[in-house]
């Protein structure tokens, strides 16, 4: 045979599939093309590069005409290249035409291209025999016994989905496991008594729970059971690979029978949630939102898995885990990230619906939010709520289209095939711990009960309820063919109903593994931190020497790095300020601070938009070497990860364009970690608003539901310069509406002193609460808004500042509280009138209030009659409708309080520079007005 004749006949391509085969494994191609290939020359380590050149470079001497090949071999290599094609079709839309919906209420899809007919071939070339290549079929194989295995490969009870995979290894480890078992387990009969034991489990908690508490919300996991014998098999194998932590997240749908059957619950402690009888610290939440953490012991070794605490939101616990997760490892020292695995189980409704989902996943392969990969599992009940036709709840064919966006595959499985189920989650652990990537498993399933127990579903969906009122649950379908196999004995599989039920009658545990009462290595000890209050002090200031030292440290680059030159002035500023000859900005102290605490053995992690340079470009944490040759290594700079050996980590991250994920990960983040200081920038204030329900949900009110402290700290830059209504205002009055029981902290820095104390406070107290930070924006380079290096060193952070200028109380008739930017305004305005019978004070801290100070800070100006609160924002805006009551009790005896600040509005500024101009002198105008002025407005509004 000669190869640049049969590369004559134009079909390139399937000899240079062929020749691919034969270099992977020499028997799998037929002998005369195996003997054709053997005369080849082949370099050792041949690459399918090499291999395409190969073939291009016989395809160009292939020009000159060629002696015709018989008719017969012409059209037999026509037929075995069709025959590859069809190989590849079922590889590729096999899944289409998967067996996976339990309920057959759809009809399969007709896919012309696994038709004999779409590649050429007819009914009659059944009995011949082809070459298989690489698709793993005895030699000698017919065409139909090819179609056969193609079939129950990729036509079964699971639909794989990975063709769209870019990285070919994956593809080839994915191909090769998937047809080497034809799609299916392999399993022992002990495997098989598992696998029913866990169907058993998860059938009998939900019938026990139906009956005992009629009517009672559970979202019964009802129709999905698969569920649980899938988490079981994901926790034995975990632990035998050696991983030490699963962190799960998931909904309220199932979420009962996992913490029972699969974290080893007490029911006994279900049962008290469902009658009322369980101890509730704080606000408490429902028993379908509860998290929990359990150590079973695996055949492989003791996990430790955790259950992460979640409302109703759905998909907004995925980017918590994520972050619980990445902070374990690194806990752990994890950078292989295999000790510590996500795993995230989702609604179909719910994944193909919310856009956290897509977040989420657009993180899993970015630098600073990578975790190695989630495993993914759908409970694909084929209904959300009462939606159930695909043409209302999608755009896509599948709900979980979403995976592609990072390449994961993708394994549709019926839900009422155990032992598919089985084969799909072996495949999917192994890949996730072999590739470090995502992998998704859609048990496609059904809801036996509605969306809750009080719910009737029929209403809506009356042909599939009907059709799931006559459908034998998976367990009483296993168990039947268990017991046609002579697996198991008839009634046996009663008997162990029977004794799940007496076991929850006994409120003993029933999960199938036995738990460890062995506190974790590595696990965290909270205690230190439960119990604080706000006002423990904290010692925040910093030696003048070891300010300056560090300054050194953090204005010297390494030697030939090149600066922009805008940065090489900001450093050399910098440089003066430590030594003492300029005074410092806010960049310079926020830099102070994170060194100090760096040096004092704590982590820092700080993320946002633009976190690296400062969206006011005033941070510059990243230096950037403009040497365009300069090597990799040395094109980037981070002065803060070089103070001192074996310092904590500190790690800036440039986040994507994502508030919800990005918050929500570093929420997660900062729950697991009291011992990092974890910090979200928005790039403005108002962005925050994209990730509300974080805000909402966890960081302002997951103590009260779930007791979880969390320390992580939002700086959200706030102020009224002319930007307009979208980057004036963080949205003061929100965060304040929020705040009760001592929840979080929210605070307005006005100096660079006071936001290097109040970071350092915040991680040198045992207060591990949320601190949320209107920043500055012209305040970054404000003339009057500078502080010096003993301010840093003997300060404090105040609550409430004197008024610097000392008026004599005595002749104090007007005292003007405020926060912020606005202070400077008023202070200038001030100062330009020659105004000395008005004192103007700064509430440094919102929220706790500051009662004792300000209090004691009014009484020194007993004389003053008038008392201002004086704000930027809107009048039904910012802080004022929350502190009100606060500033009216703090009143000394004779005093009376009065607003002045914008208008109400419903935008939170005006987009006119000029109105924003006025609107502002006039706000500064009213406070610093003469006393008649005063009282004639006073009379004219009254």
């Amino acid at each position: 045979m000669d190869a640049s004749s049969s590369l004559g006949f134009g079909s390139a391509a399937f000899v240079e599939a062929l020749y691919e085969d034969f270099l992977v494994d020499p028997a799998s191609v037929p002998a005369p093309w195996r003997r054709e290939f053997e005369s080849w020359a082949r370099p050792a380590g041949d690459t399918h590069d090499a291999v395409q050149q190969r073939f291009r470079a016989l395809a160009s001497r292939s020009t000159a005409p060629h002696t015709a090949a018989p008719a017969a071999d012409l059209e037999r290599l026509q037929k075995q290249n069709a025959v590859q094609q069809l190989i590849n079709e079922y590889r590729q839309r096999g899944h289409l035409r998967a067996r996976t919906d339990p309920l057959e209420l759809l009809e399969p899809m007709v896919v012309p291209s696994l038709g004999l007919d779409y590649h050429g071939l007819a009914q009659a070339d059944l009995e011949l025999q082809f070459a298989a290549g690489n698709f793993p079929l005895p030699a000698g194989a017919t065409l139909r016994e090819l179609l056969v295995a193609l079939e129950a490969t990729y036509c079964g009870a699971v639909g794989f989905e990975y063709a769209y995979i870019s990285d070919s290894q994956q593809v080839d480890w994915l191909r090769q496991r998937i047809e080497a078992g034809r799609g299916r387990a392999v399993l022992n009969e002990a495997e098989q008594r598992q696998i029913l034991q866990a169907l058993t489990a998860s059938e009998g908690l939900e019938r026990y729970l139906h009956r005992r508490y009629v009517g009672q919300k559970r979202f019964s996991l009802e129709g999905g059971d698969g569920l649980i014998p899938v988490l079981d098999e994901i926790v034995r194998r975990a632990g035998a690979a050696d991983v030490k932590e699963l962190v799960i997240g998931m909904a309220h749908r199932g979420r009962l029978n996992v913490l029972v059957n699969i974290l080893g619950k007490q029911p006994r402690e279900l049962f008290d949630e469902f009658e009322g009888k369980a101890q509730v610290v704080g606000s408490g939440d429902v028993k379908y939102h509860q998290g929990f953490s359990a150590d079973p012991i695996t055949p492989g070794g003791p996990i430790h898995l955790t259950l992460a605490f979640n409302p109703s939101h759905l998909e907004i616990i995925n980017p918590v885990v994520e972050g619980s997760v990445r902070a374990r490892q690194e806990r752990r020292g994890d950078a292989a990230r295999r000790q510590v695995i996500p795993l995230l189980i989702h609604g179909d409704a719910a994944i193909a619906g919310q856009g956290v989902v897509m977040e989420t996943l657009n993180l899993a392969k970015t630098q600073g939010y990578a975790t190695g990969g989630s495993l993914h599992v759908v409970i694909n009940n084929q209904i959300g709520f009462t939606t159930s036709n695909p043409a209302d709840a999608r755009s896509t064919y599948y709900c979980t289209e979403i995976a592609r966006l990072t390449q994961a595959p993708v394994f549709h499985v019926n839900g009422d095939d155990p032992e598919a189920l089985l084969f799909v989650t072996r495949l999917a652990l192994d890949f996730r711990l072999v590739f470090g990537s995502d992998v998704v498993i859609d048990i496609v399933c059904y809801r036996r009960q509605g969306h809750n127990e009080a719910d009737e579903p029929a209403i809506t969906q009356p042909r599939m309820y009907a059709r799931i009122a006559g459908h034998t649950t998976v367990r009483e379908l296993y168990a039947r063919r268990l017991e046609s196999a002579g697996v198991l004995a008839r009634g046996e599989a009663p008997a162990l109903a029977e004794a799940y039920q007496e076991g929850l009658d006994r409120g003993e545990c029933v999960g199938a593994l036995p738990m460890s009462d062995q506190r974790p290595l590595l696990a965290i000890d909270w205690a230190p931190y439960m119990n604080r209050v706000w006002t423990e002090p904290a010692v925040t200031g910093v030696p003048v020497d070891t300010l300056r030292a560090l300054g050194e440290k953090l204005t010297t680059p390494p030697a030939g790095f090149k600066l922009h030159p805008r940065v090489a002035k900001i450093l050399d500023d910098r440089r003066q300020m430590t030594a003492g000859s300029l005074p410092l900005d806010w960049g310079c102290a926020e830099t102070l601070a994170y060194a100090t605490l760096l040096t004092e053995g704590h982590r820092i992690r700080l993320s946002g938009q633009d976190s690296g340079r400062g969206t006011f470009s005033h941070r510059h944490a990243v230096l950037h070497n403009q040497d365009l040759d300069a090597p990799e290594a040395q094109q980037r700079h981070v002065p803060l990860q070089h103070l001192q050996p074996g310092q904590p980590s500190f790690l800036v991250i440039d986040s994507l364009l994502s508030e919800e994920a990005v918050l929500g990960f570093e929420y997660g983040y900062a729950s697991a970690d009291p011992q990092t200081m974890v910090i979200w920038e928005a790039q403005f204030g108002d962005f925050a608003n994209g990730a509300q329900v974080v805000i909402d949900q966890f960081i302002s009110s997951s103590e009260a539901k779930w007791q979880r402290l969390c320390g992580m700290v939002l700086l959200l830059p706030h102020g009224y310069e002319g930007q307009g209504p979208e980057h004036s205002s963080a949205r003061l009055e929100r965060y304040m509406q929020l705040c009760a029981e001592q929840n979080m902290q929210v605070c307005v820095p006005s100096t660079p002193a006071q936001m290097f104390h109040m970071l350092r406070r915040q991680m040198l107290r045992r207060f591990r609460r949320p601190l949320i930070v209107m920043t500055p924006k012209s305040l970054l380079r404000h003339r009057l808004s500078v502080s010096t290096l003993d301010e840093l060193a003997g300060g404090e952070f105040q609550l409430v500042i004197s008024d610097p200028q000392r008026p004599d109380p005595a002749r104090v008739r007007r005292v003007l509280l405020c926060s912020g930017k606005v202070y400077f305004d008023l202070y200038a305005a001030r100062q330009e009138r020659g105004i000395e019978d008005i004192a103007i004070v700064r509430v440094e801290q919102l929220y706790p209030f500051p009662m004792a100070r300000l209090t004691a800070e009014l009484a020194n100006y007993g004389a003053a009659a008038e008392v201002l609160w004086v704000q930027e924002e809107p009048h039904n805006q910012g802080a004022w409708y929350q502190i009100r009551h606060k500033l009216t009790d703090a009143l000394a005896a004779g005093q009376s309080l009065r607003y002045v600040g914008r208008p109400r509005s419903a935008a939170p500024a005006v987009g006119s520079y000029a109105l924003h101009q006025a609107q502002q002198q006039a706000l500064v105008d009213d406070a610093l007005a003469p006393a008649q002025a005063a009282a004639a407005r006073k009379q004219k509004s009254a």
